[in-house]
């Protein structure tokens, strides 16, 4: 019999996909097949014409994401099954357990906004850092717990940080392993609003509605020259972001745009 996998995923009727991490008991900490399951949940949102945003939230009031959850066993057989790996195995395991998870992210289509609602941890925080919109709790907090542990910051953790808060700050972040509270997080732009504990779901489902009433097509174009401007040349993001604009000149989206804006109307975007 398999392990249920805890990652509930439900289809709203305005194009927002709700996906729920509900493994509170566990302090929403993902499982390799908890893991591999909201991987896939997020793949398959980014073909599905159907799914215009997705929103990330998770069960209970304490933890969004533990990250993957360490064992509380108190011998070396943790130790030992490390020790016990080939050469390649652990790279292996991180391309396709946690990066494919944050990639999933990244390159989903869709806009995904996080609905942060208690303490993300280690790669759970790097799993709120991938998300283009976060909801916070003023209760919640981030951590990078790696160090702690003496474990390599994974999960994209060095490249996200690097990106957000330059890499002064993300070194302190890393190397320190301190908690950063909501109001904390706002001020360095790890995330985009914060909120009382009983409003963030409101909060971020009212800003994943906005983004699934909007052109899908332009958004998803915004999302990839957002994740590539930091890395490409001028020449090259100026050449990208004209190309994009060439493809989106022939949606209808487009067309709705500029004809509710000569007719002075709210546009009817119908995510194509």
């Amino acid at each position: 019999m398999s392990e249920p996998t805890g990652i509930d995923v439900e289809q709203g009727d305005n194009g927002v996909l709700h996906i729920t991490i509900n493994r509170a008991d566990l302090g929403n900490s993902l499982s390799p097949n908890a893991r591999d399951a909201l991987s896939v949940a997020l793949e398959d949102a980014h073909s599905n014409p159907s799914v215009r945003a997705v929103l990330l939230g998770a069960a209970g009031s304490r933890h969004f994401c533990a990250g993957a959850g360490l064992p509380s066993k108190t011998d070396d057989s943790v130790t030992q099954a490390i020790a016990e790996k080939r050469p390649g195995d652990i790279a292996r395991m991180l391309a396709h357990g946690w990066q494919r998870l944050v990639a999933a992210v990244l390159d989903c289509g869709k806009p995904v906004v996080a609905a942060v609602n208690g303490v993300a941890v280690g790669a759970g925080a790097s799993l709120v850092l991938a998300c283009d919109l976060v909801v916070m709790s003023s209760e919640a907090k981030l951590i990078e717990a790696f160090v702690h542990r003496g474990i390599l910051p994974d999960s994209g953790a060095i490249f996200l940080l690097t990106r957000i808060v330059g890499l002064r700050k993300a070194a302190e972040l890393l190397m320190l392993g301190e908690a950063v509270d909501a109001s904390t997080c706002e001020r360095l732009g790890l995330v985009n609003r914060v909120a009382a504990p009983e409003a963030v779901m409101a909060t971020a489902e009212e800003l994943a509605g906005r983004l699934a009433a909007g052109p899908t097509v332009m958004l998803s174009h915004t999302k990839r020259l957002l994740a590539v401007s930091s890395e490409s040349s001028r020449e090259r993001a100026f050449e990208q972001e004209a190309w994009a604009a060439e493809l989106i000149s022939h949606t209808s989206d487009l067309r709705e745009g500029l004809r509710a804006f000569t007719e002075r109307r709210t546009p009817d975007f119908q995510g194509r």
